[in-house]
């Protein structure tokens, strides 16, 4: 398949980033204004991150943030990447996204992924309530919610006899799209098995994409409501009218992405100023020469260019960007210039 034959549809992962000097309330504005601009741009969806406790990222409650986000857009499909599911009871995740898709019918894609997504400090704070699931119950409660969402609901059956109905929503007309989400051959084996779509979490894994994606394809089971695989990736991407500034708004993430994976004391993203003024150490640079490998960085043309070679090597109508450009001191700090900067690039040279 050649780049020319495809086109890919463009979509967004935000994980809410908080840098130098901002606060939360003006972060989450940033993201609202960035998800109307995506709808502007026509971006097919959305999502919200869940990731908690960490002094860079204000995503840590995707519902509040979807909802908050349907209610300042009208075409852009909305939804979490994603609701980590051990840290949840599924019914409270079923009555959440009931809800959600009440709110914004037809544009609410739930996705579920199967890590904490914090440290194990919060991962037990998280579970003192003893409401959450445990890991290696992940499939069964991939089904319950899957049958919680729907117009039918799910039925308690006791051993001693009788039934119970459950429903998340009294009379729903309409269900939220399920996508699991995963970085493994386990979640894809998973969702091949359970016959929904599947994303692979390209942004922040750097091995298995090839061997997860055929392994999901070859073992994929039909079902009436997915009668094909259906599976897009993501990727973190930066784009900016020149190279030079593309390559310095990548360098905050890059720096911080190395301090996460040499455990370093987190702290709210740099300012690209202070990035370039910083130095780094050599085990932290070999970290941010390997993740820039697998980014997509550059002017618009060029980013675009890549996106579309990486999309028929993948055989994927879709790509999901993290749009990981920093933000210069003088910039408005309820806005995040340098990443609308890049959906607007790439829209412009990637428009369907």
């Amino acid at each position: 398949m050649s780049s020319t034959a495809m086109i890919p549809a463009l979509s967004v992962l935000d994980l809410v980033p908080v840098r130098t000097g901002q606060s939360s309330v003006q972060a989450v504005a940033a993201s609202m204004a960035l998800a109307q601009r995506a709808d502007e741009l026509g971006y097919r969806r959305y999502w919200f991150a869940e990731h908690h406790n960490m002094p860079a990222v204000a995503s840590t409650a995707p519902p509040v943030l979807i909802a908050a986000a349907a209610a300042r857009t009208s075409r852009i499909r909305v939804g979490s990447g994603g609701v980590m599911l051990p840290n949840h009871a599924p019914l409270i995740v079923a009555e959440q996204f009931a809800a959600l898709e009440a709110v914004a019918p037809g544009r609410v894609d739930l996705g579920i992924g199967r890590a904490p997504g914090s440290d194990p400090v919060i991962t037990q704070l998280l579970r003192r309530s003893g409401a959450t699931s445990e890991v290696d119950q992940f499939p069964q409660h991939v089904t319950d919610i899957l049958k919680l969402v729907s117009a039918d609901g799910a039925t308690v059956r006791f051993t001693s006899g009788g039934e119970y109905g459950v429903h998340a929503t009294p009379a729903a007309t309409g269900t939220p799209e399920v996508w699991l989400l995963g970085s493994s051959d386990y979640s894809a084996a998973l969702a091949a098995a359970y016959g929904l779509p599947y994303v692979f979490a390209n942004h922040f894994a750097g091995e298995g994409l090839e061997r997860a994606m055929e392994l999901y394809r070859s073992q994929f089971q039909p079902t009436e409501e997915n009668p094909a695989p259906r599976t897009f990736i993501t990727a973190n991407v930066v784009a900016s009218p020149t190279q030079d500034e593309a390559e310095a708004r990548a360098l905050p993430q890059l720096r911080q992405f190395a301090r996460l994976r040499t455990n370093k004391p987190m702290r709210p993203l740099e300012t690209v100023d202070e990035a370039l003024a910083s130095g780094s150490d050599p085990l932290e640079q070999s970290m941010i020469d390997q993740n820039r490998v697998r980014w997509f960085v550059g002017t618009g043309a060029d980013v675009a260019a890549q996106l579309r070679d990486f999309a028929a090597r993948h055989d994927v109508d879709e790509v999901m960007v993290s749009p990981a450009a920093g933000s210069y001191e003088g910039e408005p700090l309820d806005g995040s210039p340098g990443r609308a900067q890049t959906l607007e690039l790439l829209a412009s040279h990637l428009s369907r």
